[in-house]
């Protein structure tokens, strides 16, 4: 996408002119003139919004780096540097090869020595030297020490900055060598990081070990003509969680890896594996599983630390795991109870050997204290138990480290997870340099954040996020369910509250969360590239063009879009035969039908991609839809069995089989997960998922109940049965007359495409012929027809010629009748259609909803316009509201924008205005419920709780808070229900977690008016309930909009 690649190139030629301005004292005409030729440098599309310095075709002033022919020579100070860039120089070389078909040479230089060891290739080419690549880090590499000497590179906007670097071309950098790319870090992370910018930019994806990605194979490959200066990223320790590792990484790792003398082999092996990745990532810092899950990083494999340092991994462990000691450990070398009141003379010292084994190495240490199993210490809040315990661990750094190494200088954390937050809430603080770790409530809502008297403490403040959790109201750890738009909102008021100098995420298994994994360490390591609302769709955009091609950029980027909006409405282990409404708004067969086209398309998608990407585009995207859509097919099947079988169709026993159908299905898919590429990921998808009666996972997979109907006799009422929608009631029966949901000229909606329908079915042993008699106004789709015991069911739909209905209020009787017999005691049924021919006046403002069905719905985003305040914000700030795509349930959401902005007023704040056209007059004593669907964000500042406000035309607005947070670290009223359904949402005043609201309207023309009241408020979606609105999951269909 051209237009992709624009945007990042200006937006990093505008970053280089402020910096070098800023540095160098240079003006801004001479830096134009300097900077023309940068829009013209060809973007690399493999490096995910990074600034090009690597090209396949010759270009002004570029340098030949290697090609199929010449192997490139990479140079590095073996001796003196560190050996984590010694080994991603390695990398590099392997990478070289991966892309060209020839490995790099490696050249060690020590003073003006250099000795190398030579590159190998498949092919009996003649090889030959290619271009020369020189990477090191400051004060480390004698090579990079002497340039910055002599004045050939510039390295004055990375020296003292936390893992930046530089790179660029330079003439004659030693003897010998005509022009080199030279790479310089800050530290090892810095030409780390720099280094592995090569290896993304040639084609050599973050994710080729860990998801089959195929490198993308160039002829050549040049260094472009080019300065590029990659400051500090915008989080400093940017983390994963390897957690609830059972049953399918752990399944696994005992599938590929011995033992540990203590449990599962997470060794040196596996999490070489994860170093890279990590580092691939941008990423640098390391919860290792752990926690309750019988691993212990410390003690499976003695190498695992002194690896992880030398990759340059920094490490730490979980909010439960506190002093670098893993909570199995104390099971296997703790003596008495994990109780600190009664038993601390034993965990002093068993803490004081995890400073001491850590000491060495470059750790971020966890704080405090929590009860055994991932529990609370103790039944209440006791702030100063953990005050003693934090000072008594701050003691023991102190004395492992020496008195050479204040203690402020000892990265330390405290994780505020769960019931821990009820401890600062009460008033507990700790030094200014422990980092304040806020975490979410499990399910990607961010619970806290710094406020503006918190934002100068020395440790900063972080945040804890989850993709995969274990726990009420329900486990979600099979597949990726995580709605990157969401993680945008939050992480981007994480950063505006400043939350930076710890992200770290819980990737359960890591491997079937690819996607939601590389995205947030993108945000964590320059935000700056994904500052807008719609980031989320141009780096998805991007993305696919590193793992696929750019070829394949954009329609698979759509498809990704779209399953992240529907895994948003509802996480997978939620869902069962009543999540979606069967007889309402065709609700059930409207998600299924989403799902069904997502997947098809997913499937044409992947039979037209090369061979080579295919096991990486099951892994990553088809698997995950097709399992999603099979899911959703399962219950939806389960559901209009259920349905079915009440209404005595023969079709009950269809979907049954059609359920069974999809049961078999999700094992063969998960087979051909777990057996791809000859068993490589054996084991990855064994968590159950079908099956939950409670917060836990199934212990089997085990299918929602069905029932069979006894086909060989027939129903009391014959072979002929009919159904309506928003009814479950089957005619003939006792009354062999069913009345319809009313219909007028805007029932089908915005999308033009909901029409009433009639079901009919067999219901018996007999072959029936039916046939429907209609006024000729009422338009059906079939008139006629035979049905088959075994047949499936007939669907018709109705339409109404308007033109020949009369005004006001009047019926359609629509005859449905069977070749056979109605049984002993029913009748041939009668369907009625109620009909009102209403209109409103040509003057109805454009893009104003009018009412139908007794209700009005509307999608936030479909506004009729935005009132900015006459008095501004009394600081200053700008306030206003932005789209966010793809977020939330429906459609998007509207936020309140910046996030850093203050409480908003009816008076000062702006707000939302919705037209819309009502028939139905309401009373005090019959009102109007408006429910406004929102996002599930949290009160993230306890001060300013989020609320909307909300009025009718020139009525008193009235504001509604609909967070209300419990003491004691508790979460909110209502939050089960609120995580469950991935929105605050409420359909009555009644509901604690409701945001609905009455409003007394008095018919025809009227205007909704919502203020946000606070940043975190997302609008997703309104209905204005006049009496009409039926049970769903979703709430009404946008009504018909005037266009």
């Amino acid at each position: 996408d051209i237009s992709v690649i624009l945007f990042y190139t200006f937006h990093h030629m505008m970053m280089m002119m402020a910096f070098y301005h800023h540095q160098h004292a240079i003006t801004i005409p001479l830096l134009l003139l300097v900077l023309c030729g940068y829009m013209t440098l060809p973007m690399a599309v493999y490096g995910i919004g990074q600034s090009s310095t690597i090209g396949f075709a010759s270009s002004a002033g570029s340098l030949l780096l290697g090609d199929d022919t010449h192997s490139v020579q990479l140079i590095v100070d073996e001796a003196n540097d560190w050996k984590g860039v010694v080994r991603v120089v390695n990398d590099l070389a392997l990478d070289f090869g991966r892309v060209t078909g020839l490995n790099g040479t490696i050249s060690s230089i020590n003073g003006s020595m250099i000795s190398s060891s030579p590159s190998w290739s498949s092919s009996s080419i003649r090889v030959e030297k290619g271009g020369v690549i020189i990477a090191g880090t400051l004060g480390k590499s004698s090579i990079i020490d002497k340039l910055v000497s002599s004045g050939k590179i510039k390295v004055d906007g990375v020296r003292g900055q936390w893992e930046a670097f530089t790179s660029a071309l330079v003439f004659n950098p030693i003897p010998g060598i005509q022009q080199a790319l030279i790479i310089a870090g800050n530290d090892k992370r810095g030409t780390i990081f720099g280094l592995y910018d090569i290896s993304e930019q040639i084609g050599v994806s973050p994710w080729y070990w860990w998801a089959d990605v195929a490198p993308t194979l160039h002829k050549s490959i040049y260094a472009l003509n080019t300065i590029k200066l990659q400051p500090s990223p915008s989080i400093k320790y940017r983390g994963l969680f390897l957690n609830d590792n059972a049953p399918a990484l752990t399944g696994w790792i005992d599938a590929k890896y011995p033992p540990s003398p203590y449990g599962a082999g997470y060794n040196s092996q596996f999490y070489s594996h994860v170093f890279e990745l990590l580092l691939r990532l941008r990423a640098n810092y390391i919860w290792p599983a752990g926690a309750d899950w019988g691993q212990a990083f410390f003690i499976d494999d003695p190498l695992n630390q002194p690896l992880a340092d030398q990759y340059g991994i920094v490490m730490g462990t979980s909010h439960t795991e506190p002093m670098v000691r893993a909570t199995d450990e104390w099971a296997l070398f703790g003596h008495g109870p994990w109780d600190w009141s009664t038993n601390n003379a034993s965990i002093i010292p068993f803490m004081r050997e995890g400073a001491m084994r850590a000491h060495p190495y470059e750790n971020v240490i966890t704080m405090g204290m929590r009860g055994t199993g991932d529990t609370a210490m103790s039944p209440t809040i006791q702030p100063k138990l953990l005050e003693d315990i934090v000072n008594t661990q701050r003691q023991i750094l102190q004395d492992v480290y020496g008195p050479n190494v204040p203690i402020n200088k000892i990265p330390q954390m405290w994780c505020l997870y769960k019931e821990v937050q009820g401890y600062y809430e009460q008033g507990m603080r700790v030094p200014d340099d422990i980092i304040l770790l806020w975490a979410d409530d499990n399910f990607g809502n961010i619970r806290r954040l710094p406020i503006e008297t918190e934002y100068n403490r020395t440790g900063g403040a972080c945040v804890y996020y989850l993709f995969d959790y274990v726990g009420g109201p329900r486990n979600y750890k099979w597949i990726n369910t995580v709605q990157l738009q969401r993680t945008w909102e939050q992480m981007h008021l994480a950063y505006e509250r400043q939350a930076r100098t710890i992200w770290m995420v819980n990737v359960g298994d890591l491997k079937p969360l690819e996607i939601p994994t590389h995205h947030f360490f993108d945000l964590a390591y320059d935000i700056t590239l994904w500052d807008d609302a719609k980031s989320v769709s141009r780096w998805l955009t991007l993305w696919v063009a590193q793992q696929f091609g750019q070829e394949y950029a954009q329609s698979t980027a759509d498809l990704l879009t779209q399953y992240s909006m529907l895994v948003g409405r509802r996480r997978f282990e939620l869902i069962d035969q009543n999540t979606y409404s069967i007889i309402n708004y065709n609700e059930a067969d409207y998600v299924l039908g989403q799902w069904t086209r997502l997947s098809m398309t997913a499937e044409t998608q992947y039979r037209g991609i090369p061979k080579s990407r295919q096991a990486a585009f099951f892994e990553m995207v088809l698997h995950p839809i097709q399992a999603g859509a099979n899911l959703h097919d399962i219950y939806i099947s389960a559901a209009k069995n259920n349905l079915y079988a009440a209404q005595g169709r023969n079709s009950a026993n269809d979907m049954a089989q059609r359920m069974l159908d999809g049961f078999d299905r999700d094992y063969d898919l998960t087979d051909q997960y777990n057996t791809i590429l000859g068993g490589k990921w054996e084991h990855m998808m064994d968590q159950t998922h079908i099956g939950y009666t409670y917060w836990n996972q199934p212990i089997r997979q085990a299918t929602p109940p069905v029932q069979y109907i006894q086909r060989r006799e027939r129903a009391l009422t014959g072979d002929l049965g009919v159904s309506v929608e928003g009814k479950t009631a089957s005619i003939p029966a006792a009354a062999n007359a069913i009345l319809m949901m009313p219909v007028d000229p805007y029932f089908q909606g915005s999308s033009g495409g909901h029409k009433p329908y009639i079901d009919i079915y067999n219901t018996g042993t007999n072959r029936i012929t039916w046939t429907i008699q209609a006024p000729p106004y009422i338009i059906i789709t079939q008139y006629s027809g035979t049905l088959a015991p075994k047949d499936a069911d007939v669907r018709v739909f109705i339409d109404v010629n308007w033109s020949s209905v009369p005004l006001g209020s009047s019926s359609a009787t629509i005859n449905i009748s069977s070749s056979t017999d109605y049984g002993t005691q029913s009748k041939a049924p009668q369907v009625i259609l109620p009909l009102i021919k209403r209109s409103v006046p040509d003057n109805f403002t454009l893009g104003g909803f009018v009412e139908s069905d007794g209700h009005i719905s509307i999608e936030a985003e479909h506004w009729s316009r935005i009132i900015s305040p006459s008095s501004p914000n009394p600081d200053g700030v700008v306030v206003s509201y932005d789209i966010l795509p793809s977020f939330g349930r429906t459609l998007s959401g509207v936020a309140l924008v910046p996030g850093t902005a203050p409480s908003q007023t009816i008076q000062t704040g702006p707000h939302i205005e919705y037209d819309f056209y009502s028939f139905t007059t309401t009373t005090t004593s019959r009102p109007a419920n408006i429910s406004v669907v929102l996002g599930s964000s949290l009160n993230m500042n306890p001060g300013r709780p989020l609320k909307y406000a909300i009025g009718i035309d020139n009525l008193p607005p009235k504001t509604v808070q609909y967070v209300f947070d419990q003491p004691a670290g508790q979460m909110p009223l209502g939050w089960d229900n609120a995580v469950s359904n991935a929105a605050w949402i409420g359909q009555s005043s009644e509901v604690i977690s409701s945001s609905s609201s009455s409003s007394s309207i008095q018919g025809q023309h009227h205007t909704l008016k919502l203020w946000a009241l606070e940043p975190g408020v997302v609008f997703q979606k309104v209905w204005i309930d006049m009496g009409g609105v039926r049970p769903s999951y979703l709430g009404p269909p946008e009504s018909y909009r005037k266009m």
